[in-house]
C-alpha cells in the first residue's frame, strides 16, 4: 500500500463529499447552506490541488485541471457568499444563495469527474506479482 496514495485518494474524495454537503438542500434557502462547509470545502480542495502537483502524466494534468475548476468555482461562491452576507444592503437573498450553491454545483461536477478518474485509474492498476521488484 502506498501512503501517498491513500493521502491523495482521502482529500479527493473528502472535497468532494464535502462539496456535496454543502451542495444539497434547497437551493435558495441559506439556513441548509452552512457557511463553514462552504469554508472547509474550499480548503480541502485547495490542499487536494496542491497533491496534484508534481505528477506529470496525462491523467495528472486531467486531475489537475478538473481540481482548479472546483476551485474556480467554490473560491467564487465564497466571495459572492461574503459579498451577499457582509457587504450587500440586500444581504443574504435567495437569489444570491442560488447563485452560491449554483457554483458549488459546478464545482461538486468537477470533483466527481476527479472521484471518476480516481476510480477508473484504480480500476486499471495491475497489481506486479509477488517477488515483482517493480512494487
Amino acid at each position: 500500500m502506498n501512503l501517498a496514495q491513500v493521502i491523495f485518494g482521502f482529500f479527493v474524495v473528502l472535497a468532494a463529499t464535502l462539496n456535496f454537503g454543502f451542495f444539497v438542500g434547497d437551493i435558495s434557502d441559506p439556513a441548509v447552506h452552512n457557511e463553514y462547509e462552504l469554508f472547509t470545502a474550499v480548503v480541502i480542495n485547495l490542499i487536494a490541488t496542491a497533491l496534484k502537483f508534481g505528477d506529470r502524466t496525462h491523467l495528472g494534468a486531467v486531475h489537475l485541471a478538473t481540481s482548479l475548476v472546483a476551485d474556480l468555482q467554490l473560491i467564487a461562491a465564497t466571495f459572492m457568499w461574503v459579498y451577499a452576507a457582509q457587504i450587500s444592503s440586500e444581504g443574504l437573498t435567495a437569489g444570491a444563495t442560488a447563485s452560491v450553491v449554483s457554483l458549488s454545483g459546478g464545482a461538486l461536477l468537477a470533483n466527481l469527474i476527479s472521484v471518476g478518474l480516481l476510480v477508473t485509474e484504480t480500476v486499471s492498476f495491475r497489481a506486479s506479482p509477488p517477488g515483482d521488484s517493480r512494487r
